[in-house]
C-alpha cells in the first residue's frame, strides 16, 4: 500500500538510525527491526505477524537467537496499537521512528493516501488526527525522537487546524 510502502520503511530506517547513534542504541538490531517492522504491513495484527515472519527470515539469515528475540521484540512493539511496550532501547528507538513519520508534513500525506486506500472522507480523516496522529508527540521515547516530534507536532496541529476552519466555511 502506497501510505506503507517501501518509501516508508526507507524513512523509517533512515529515521530509526539517526535517532540510535544519538542514543546510543544497538545499531544492527534497530537497523533489521526498521527494515522488517512492517513487512506483514497486509495483515490484521501487523506487528505480531512481521515479527513472526522476521524470526523466520533472520533464523535463515543465520543470526544467533538473542539477536532474533531483540529484533522480533522492537518489531511487536513498534505498533501505535499492538498494545505492547517496549521494554528495550532499540524497541523505543524503532517505536519513534515509525510515530514520526505519521507526523508533520510527511504524516499528513500518509494520512490521505491512507485515506484514500480505505475510501475514507476528509471528515473520517480528520477524526484520524484526532484519535491518533494529535496523540502521537506525548507517545514519544527517547529524547532526539522528541525534539523532532515536537516541530513535527506544530505543523500537523497548524494544518488539522486550518482544514477544520475550511471545511466549516460557508
Amino acid at each position: 500500500m502506497g501510505s506503507h510502502d517501501e518509501g516508508h520503511v526507507n524513512r523509517v530506517v533512515k529515521m530509526a538510525l539517526f535517532i540510535a547513534e544519538r542514543e546510543g542504541a544497538d545499531m544492527e538490531v534497530v537497523r533489521k527491526s526498521a527494515e522488517l517492522h512492517d513487512i506483514a504491513r497486509d495483515k490484521k495484527d501487523h506487528a505480531k505477524e512481521s515479527a513472526r515472519i522476521a524470526r523466520e527470515i533472520l533464523r535463515k539469515q543465520g543470526y544467533d537467537e538473542d539477536f532474533i528475540e531483540r529484533v522480533v521484540h522492537c518489531i511487536e512493539a513498534h505498533s501505535f496499537s499492538s498494545n505492547v511496550k517496549p521494554k528495550t532501547l532499540e524497541a523505543k528507538v524503532l517505536s519513534d521512528a515509525d510515530k514520526l513519520d505519521a507526523m508533520g508534513a510527511i504524516g499528513i500525506a500518509r494520512a490521505f493516501i491512507f485515506s484514500g486506500e480505505i475510501g475514507r472522507s476528509i471528515e473520517e480523516t480528520l477524526r484520524h488526527f484526532e484519535e491518533k496522529l494529535l496523540k502521537l508527540k506525548d507517545l514519544i521515547y527517547t529524547e532526539t525522537a522528541k525534539r523532532i516530534a515536537e516541530k513535527r507536532h506544530r505543523f500537523l496541529l497548524e494544518f488539522y487546524k486550518r482544514l477544520k476552519e475550511e471545511l466549516e466555511e460557508p
